[in-house]
């Protein structure tokens, strides 16, 4: 059994001896965020399997490896073209880079934004918008009963701060970057914060990339908080492509006002260990949103889809697909939860997970629920488990076309109608070469290795 005390006191201690750095000029509301936050994962710890939620997912990779605070930036070598080849969308928008969890300048470009809006790094944000700064961040992402999300917000170094006044449009997407460069003699962690506000009636697309170089093992723990105002439209994308020995937990709080829309994508296909907690609360009437996730994973990977749609307010909907393939000894965890509270009549929520398993080792345990609470819904659930059909490989091999390419056609045609769902070309582009280089169609998703 795992001594919880010890685990957690490496990120205790970072606290400890980061404190004075983290406190220095940040402004006075902030400081005392920091402290709860920290105070209250001293009293949670690292969640065990003995709790539900992360009954499938072990953090013992985490607690056994020792990580150190990254440094802050400094230029080292990294260059534009090394970041367009790291990410998948190419050429379009605005771009904001973080290394090792602190802002890039001179990899960054956001000086062709649309008049009134902000793209910027969350720790000049913090010290001069505070007034737009205040009222959201660590008010969405609750750390109360999420040790991992007290940890960012206690550790949080840096992240992007994108804030889209009332009914302004902003016709390219922002592309977000976070990229770890650890080395096999210092493991790194990183807290990345972001923080997406778009106003009323405003309209805004945000990609955050998570990638890393080096080949080496880190910690990666971010934190998202989009708030989507009366009438806004928000699309976010979250592609995580991290090395293969690096862990990854993140959290996603999303706060949906009247008649609004949010659509999420979120897209994992890198690193050894990755958790997402995505929370969508639906708060005003009329609000509508769609989650779409694709997970493909291989070896010994393990990923973990946790997501709750509350439905607070009448006359809202929602709409989510996540699929999943699984090769090796992959495993695979899907938990999604649809709320509908008592005063939410006219509710529409239809909710499915399809999981497509590559090996007779690889495991996906799927969990889709709903709790409604009032009596005028409209709520469906499924979930899916299974192999290639064998039938319709017979029928292609019957009509010569060769194993390997009828096993290819059938993948590509269970993932491809995710990657449709993808409004961005070029990014839709970057992630079709990512996925073929994933699947290899020789062979590598369903080897046990």
């Amino acid at each position: 059994m795992m001594d919880t005390a010890f685990d957690k006191n490496q990120f205790l201690e970072t606290f400890a001896g980061q404190e004075k750095a983290f406190l220095a000029g940040e402004s006075a509301w902030l400081a005392p965020v920091r402290r709860q936050a920290i105070a209250r994962f001293g009293e949670l710890g690292l969640p065990t399997t003995r709790l539900e939620s992360w009954r499938y997912t072990s953090v013992k990779p985490l607690a056994k490896r020792g990580f150190r605070l990254a440094d802050v930036y400094e230029p080292d070598g990294l260059t534009p073209s090394m970041i367009r080849k790291l990410a998948p969308l190419q050429g379009e928008g605005h771009l904001l880079v973080f290394v090792n969890g602190s802002y890039a300048e001179d990899l960054s470009r956001t000086d062709d934004l649309p008049d009134g809006v902000t793209a910027m790094s969350l720790a000049e944000a913090i010290s001069s918008r505070r007034e737009e700064i205040e009222p959201h961040l660590a008010r969405h992402a609750a750390y109360e009963d999420h040790a991992f999300a007290a940890m960012n917000t206690a550790l949080m170094q840096d992240g992007a701060c994108v804030l889209v006044p009332r009914g302004a449009v902003v016709p390219d997407p922002i592309h977000i970057v976070h990229v770890t460069t650890a080395s096999p003699a210092a493991p790194l962690m990183c807290f990345p914060r972001n923080l997406i506000v778009a106003a009323e009636g405003s309209q805004v697309t945000i990609v955050e990339t998570y990638t890393s170089l080096g080949g080496a093992a880190s910690f990666t723990n971010a934190v998202t908080e989009v708030v989507a105002g009366d009438g806004a439209v928000v699309e976010h994308y979250k592609v995580q492509t991290e090395d293969e020995s690096s862990l990854h937990i993140a959290g996603a709080s999303m706060n949906v006002g009247r008649n609004a829309a949010l659509t999420s994508h979120v897209i994992c296909l890198g690193a050894s260990m990755c958790r997402n907690d995505l929370s969508v609360l639906l708060a005003s009437a009329g609000g509508d949103c769609t989650l779409n996730g694709l997970y493909v994973v291989a070896g010994s990977q393990h990923v973990d889809n946790h997501t709750v749609i509350d439905h607070a307010m009448p006359q809202c909907s929602s709409r989510e697909i996540y699929k999943g393939i699984l090769g090796g000894r992959a495993r695979g965890v899907f938990d999604g939860k649809v709320i509908v509270r008592p005063d939410a009549q006219k509710t529409d929520a239809r909710q499915v997970n399809n999981n497509l398993l590559l090996s007779d080792e690889a495991l996906v345990d799927t969990k889709p629920q709903l709790e409604i609470n009032a009596d005028d819904v409209k709520c469906t659930h499924a979930a899916t488990i299974g192999q290639l059909d064998l039938d319709a490989l017979f029928y292609m091999r019957s009509r010569a076309i060769d194993l390997m390419d009828a096993k290819s056609m059938l993948i590509r045609g269970f993932v491809y109608d995710m990657l449709d769902r993808i409004r961005i070309p070029s990014l839709r582009a970057g992630l079709e070469t990512m996925l073929d280089r994933k699947l290899d169609f020789g062979g590598r998703i369903g080897e046990a290795s």
